[in-house]
């Protein structure tokens, strides 16, 4: 527990971030996370940031040690996808009852679970994660993995990340540390190149990275390692030969990107593949950063043919959609690295943005999106869903654009909605995930069934009596009442 202590200290102590290099040693002790209320998951827990960083690395065996709640609340939390192996998509869970804790079984339990998947599956490596119960009862994982490890020949990775020890953010950095530790750095590669690079946060999230990569492929450029993205454990062993890294979601994993330029000097960037602009940007930076450490300069040129080709194709698919799209308001409830690279994305095509959420995003995020927005008004941390719904049914957006937990706010305000979570079911990265990104919206915002839904409905309606039918409560008076009314339609309804 005391190594667990001090590696949580490193973290919190993160002299890439900006903001941190600001503050004064005490304060940055405190780290940037916002402590935990008792009984609360505030966004989800420690393990489940870790689960989230290294479960997309679809050869690994994924074991959880720990009730099977652990494993249950948490599988599948990602839109993660692979292009070839599915033991990712495997749930292993030691399972411990009570009785296992009461008579101290689980060190035990764990190390028959790792024979079990190794006999089982043969993984290039197993991942064992604890949980609060593991941690809280002493079992050592770390001892149980070295062991492990020695006596069936494969890596056996101990994540140190209970759920107890703090926020999701903490538990993706944490998982970040059992790379770096564990897998990065033990395997040497026969194939370096000097146009081998690291795309870092990058979660593949329907596929996403899928429309970046062949940008890549073109330009000569080869991804060593996309971590987590659609990973294999062999690239992340090698990932340390790469000769640059792009950093996609900096709150996740930067530390993994400042310790592998520091180890290897591997030098990084932020940026985005969201919105033209910004994907042009990226492609220039990695290829500039490429030429420092020694490759080509004509890749320079080669990039810059690139974007001028891809943006002329992706300008004039968006052309058809500017005139239906230019001046609608979105409201933009997300946050981290989307915060700002969907804002600047939608403006690309004329789009208003009426307020964007910045509940996960950093300090050079929230600066990012004030020199775009060049006001900050339209900027909040978190907004209630009752301040949520009432800006949307008094009509100051035309469509929200966030994750699924709100989707619900919007139905309810009859306006439409698009999913850019990691739930979602299209890839909007690149330059052919920025015009699906439009066309979605297009498609939300034109559906028809918004007209229907904002029309009162028949039984609000009043039906016009007619002058002739009798004003007595009579038997027959009331049978007249109800054939008037069954022979009415839709026009004959006042307001409707």
């Amino acid at each position: 527990m005391s190594s667990l202590r001090a590696k949580i200290q490193d973290v919190f102590n993160e002299p890439a971030c900006e903001q941190n290099r600001g503050k004064d040693a005490k304060a940055r002790k405190e780290g940037c996370s916002k402590p935990l209320t008792p009984g609360a998951a505030a966004g989800g827990c420690a393990f489940d940031g870790a689960k989230i960083v290294l479960q997309p690395i679809t050869d690994v065996a994924h074991l959880i040690h720990a009730p099977l709640a652990c494993e249950g609340n948490s599988w599948d939390n990602r839109g993660a996808a692979s292009s070839g192996p599915t033991l990712w998509r495997t749930s292993f869970t030691t399972d411990l009852t009570e009785l296992d804790v009461v008579m101290g079984q689980g060190e035990r339990k764990l190390f028959k679970a790792i024979r079990e998947i190794k006999e089982a599956y043969g993984p290039p490596a197993i991942f064992v994660y604890p949980t609060c119960v593991t941690a809280l009862i002493g079992d050592d994982i770390e001892a149980v993995c070295r062991r492990a490890a020695e006596k069936f020949g494969l890596p056996v990775v101990p994540v140190n990340a209970p759920g107890f020890v703090g926020s999701k953010n903490l538990g993706n950095k944490l998982a970040g540390e059992a790379l770096l530790d564990h897998v990065i750095g033990t395997v040497e590669p026969d194939d370096a190149g000097p146009y081998d690079i690291n795309i870092l946060g990058e979660f593949n999230l329907s596929g996403e990275f899928w429309l970046v990569k062949p940008l890549l492929d073109r330009l000569g450029i080869r991804v060593r390692a996309c971590i987590p993205g659609d990973a294999r454990y062999f690239d992340i062993a090698c990932a340390h030969r790469a000769r640059a890294a792009m950093m996609v979601c900096s709150t996740a994993l930067i530390n993994l990107a400042r310790k592998m330029e520091q180890r290897w000097d591997i030098p990084f960037f932020e940026g985005s593949f969201y919105g033209i602009t910004d994907t042009s940007e990226a492609l220039r930076q990695i290829s500039q950063l490429l030429v420092k450490k020694g490759a080509d300069p004509e890749i320079l040129g080669r990039t810059e043919a690139l974007i001028a080709e891809e943006e002329a194709i992706a300008w004039k698919k968006l052309a058809a959609y500017r005139p239906r799209l230019e001046g609608k308001r979105v409201l933009l409830n997300t946050g981290g690295v989307k915060s700002w690279s969907v804002v600047h994305a939608l403006m690309e095509i004329g789009i208003e943005i009426v307020g964007t959420s910045v509940k996960k995003s950093t300090v050079e995020d929230k600066e990012r999106i004030k020199q775009i927005l060049k006001d900050d008004n339209h900027i909040f941390e978190q907004m209630a869903p009752r301040e949520l719904y009432a800006m949307l049914s008094e009509h100051k957006a035309d469509i929200m654009l966030s994750g699924g937990r709100t989707q619900f706010i919007a139905l309810k305000a009859k306006t439409p909605w698009l999913d850019i979570n990691q739930e979602r079911q299209h890839p909007y990265a690149g330059y052919d995930g920025m015009v699906e990104l439009v066309r979605q919206i297009d498609l939300a915002i034109h559906n028809p069934i918004w007209r229907q839904v904002r029309e009162p409905a028949p039984w609000d309606c009043q039906p016009a009596v007619r002058e002739e039918l009798p004003s007595t409560k009579s038997e027959t008076a009331t049978l007249h009442v109800v054939q008037e009314f069954a022979g009415t339609t839709a026009g004959d309804f006042g307001g409707c």
